[in-house]
């Protein structure tokens, strides 16, 4: 059984950078679209983690194999922020999250009497701002898998969170973290005979997920956010006169890209030599419960 555990649809919102949180959106794609894009592309289940929503799932949810996840924003307890992909969800813990996410250890109490499955999404990426060494060691105790590999991600950024995995004996995860038609389902976990939605997060919390796919390039991230300027002159006709900035898209992309193998870099040579830590206590028999219903 096969899921891409990272995409994204219209309902992420709205850009958090400066200028372009009024102008622009994440992603342009329709849940619809992206659902028709993933089972053409073998996908068993689909999911959307879309950025503390769960807005496209209204349209969704009258399919069998589709269950409710979401990429949540969490303030650490270092200050720094974080996203964390939450699995197998209700509309009401949707709302539980959401309350808490600005204060990590309540959600994760959360989190672990409501007995779901999460991940840390791109550990090794500076997306979400600044890191500290307090957030590692949060996660080698708090937190049961970790994104290994991401289909946005510099492939070292992917294999230096593969390594942590393995150190920390954290349950493995993948997707394409596509905010663009072009990658949905090109990155996805798979779990060998699963056959429900029940079966493959159990199947994940056992160990038993197999890493699959592509790796993300600068080449790739250019064309990405190529489509999205694209779908917001196509949204929004009124911001066509910034179309000569478009020039300036590849050099964006670069010093983004740098800036990420920078991070990437740094924070992989200061986790390197961390003793191998063990799972929490609590958090990963096969048979914790999900919550697809409802």
């Amino acid at each position: 059984m096969r899921c891409d555990l990272h995409v994204h649809s219209v309902a992420s919102g709205m850009f958090d950078a400066p200028g372009l949180s009024l102008i622009c959106r994440e992603c342009y794609t329709e849940p619809a679209e992206v659902y028709e894009r993933l089972k053409l592309l073998g996908m068993s289940i689909v999911t959307l983690t879309d950025h503390d929503s769960i807005d496209a799932a209204e349209s969704l949810r009258h399919h069998a194999d589709f269950f409710l996840s979401e990429e949540v924003t969490v303030r650490m307890p270092s200050g720094t922020l974080m996203h964390l992909g939450v699995y197998g969800i209700t509309e009401r813990d949707h709302i539980e999250i959401q309350r808490r996410r600005n204060d990590f250890m309540a959600l994760r109490m959360y989190l672990a009497e409501r007995k779901l499955f999460f991940s840390a999404n791109h550990v090794f990426s500076g997306l979400t701002g600044r890191r500290k060494d307090d957030d590692f060691a949060s996660w080698a105790t708090h937190i049961p898998a970790l994104e290994v590999r991401n289909g946005q991600m510099w492939t070292e950024a992917n294999r230096s969170a593969e390594r942590l995995a393995k150190r920390l004996s954290k349950v493995r995860v993948a997707g394409s973290d596509s905010h663009t038609i072009a990658g949905v389902g090109r990155t996805y976990t798979e779990v060998p005979k699963a056959r429900t939605a029940e079966d493959f997060l159990a199947g994940l919390r056992a160990g038993r997920g197999e890493i699959h796919g592509d790796h993300g390039s600068y080449a790739k991230l250019t064309a990405d956010v190529y489509r999205i300027v694209r779908g917001m002159f196509a949204e929004q006709p009124w911001t066509l006169p910034l179309m000569p900035l478009a020039v300036l898209i590849p050099a964006f992309t670069a010093g983004h890209w740098l800036n990420e193998m920078r991070f990437c870099c740094k924070w992989s040579r200061r986790v390197a030599t961390r003793e191998k830590q063990p799972r929490m206590p609590w958090s990963l028999g096969s048979g914790m419960e999900t919550n697809l219903a409802g």
